[in-house]
């Protein structure tokens, strides 16, 4: 079946949908948890499975994405699924040489320095043609989850994608793409709207594929204070937002809970809640009852204990939860780390963590 282009898939029904009416604001029996980067290193048999081959090889491989977004799934009894993909896909099919270096991360052969490189770029509407492989990916994992649990699709934000493409990879300072924002505003938001034009089917397109959710990282907020946010980063997380949901309505599709991760964003936390999105994802560095007062209780929060609290011993972590879900409240609120799982952590420390979520949610609308 197809609308409007976009191939409609048939898939199985869906057994456990509690993370999607937590994102929808609707009540649950007990508090939903998903990990960031919960298919990842710190899983011996990612290793193994990601050994054979080079990082965008993986990606570009729907079989191995789909084996990648499973393995965690049958370890813990997570209540989400997210596809194993990265956000510099984009960035790729726009035309720029992106390899991931062992030890390093990402690195751009040919970074944006000037004005006139942003002509080297594609047009933004070749992207979906050049992603196809994450929609395979996706539907491959749809079926393959069997109804489990919702798959949900990801992208990363205009200005976090900005960041690398002018910085050619990570960066401590984002100086350089920071420079741009001063010195070339307007070629700025050039850049910035070729993204928000490529971001916009490339979502859709997940749904199509199979997505049940959507969460848009802003990884890179943090570097920009509130003047620099509001101008170059909120009015594309907002554009996202509406164009997506009509590009939806457009192909027929049903709407998806959509979540704003923007980390280290805290001072933007009341516009972000009112940027378009289902969720606000929180850091760990904000606190929950803080958050709940500045964003009232039209949104769902997602979030956020420190990552690096799963370096505690098993009954540590439970005592944490415990402190993380009273401070929260049973609802409008999906678990999650305040970032992601790290390549040295115990899978045992994730299954308590995972366990006590679900343990203590139970208890607390017990009482």
């Amino acid at each position: 079946m197809e609308a409007n282009g976009l191939v409609l898939q048939s898939f199985p029904e869906l057994k456990n949908d509690t993370f999607l009416r937590a994102a929808w604001g609707e009540e649950t029996d007990y508090t939903p948890v998903w990990c960031m980067r919960q298919a990842g290193r710190y899983l011996p048999e990612f290793r193994e499975t990601r050994a054979a081959q080079d990082f965008f090889s993986t990606c570009r491989s729907p079989e191995a994405c789909c084996e990648l977004t499973l393995q965690p799934l049958r370890r813990f009894p997570l209540d989400a699924a997210i596809i194993f993909s990265d956000i510099l896909v984009v960035p790729q099919a726009l035309g720029m040489e992106v390899t991931m270096v062992p030890g390093k991360g990402p690195s751009f052969s040919e970074p944006l320095r000037e004005e006139r490189d942003l002509e080297r770029l594609r047009d933004p509407e070749v992207v979906v043609s050049e992603l196809g492989y994450v929609f395979q990916a996706i539907t491959l994992t749809r079926q393959q989850l069997a109804g489990r649990v919702p798959l949900i699709g990801f992208a990363g934000a205009p200005w976090t994608l900005m960041t690398y493409m002018v910085e050619g990879g990570s960066s401590s300072t984002m100086a350089q793409a920071k420079r741009w924002l001063y010195q070339r505003p307007q070629a700025s938001h050039k850049l910035l709207r070729i993204l928000t034009d490529a971001l916009v089917p490339y979502l859709v397109g997940q749904v199509a594929a199979g997505a049940q959710a959507l969460q848009l990282f802003e990884s890179h907020a943090g570097h920009l204070g509130s003047e620099l946010f509001s101008k170059f980063a909120l009015p594309y997380i907002h554009d996202v937002a509406k164009r997506v949901k009509a590009g939806l309505q457009k192909a027929g599709l049903a709407p998806v809970p959509m979540i704003i991760f923007a980390k280290d964003g805290h001072f933007a936390l009341e516009e972000l809640a009112q940027a378009g999105y289902e969720v606000v994802g929180l850091d760990w560095t904000v606190a929950p009852k803080k958050a709940r007062e500045l964003v009232g209780k039209t949104v769902t929060l997602q979030g956020n204990l420190d990552p690096c609290a799963l370096y505690a011993s098993e009954e540590e972590i439970g005592r944490l939860v415990q402190q993380m879900l009273d401070d929260f409240g049973p609802q409008r609120y999906i678990a999650n780390l305040g970032h992601g799982l790290y390549p040295d952590m115990d899978p045992e420390h994730v299954g308590a963590f995972v366990d006590a979520v679900h343990k203590h949610s139970r208890l607390l609308r017990q009482n």
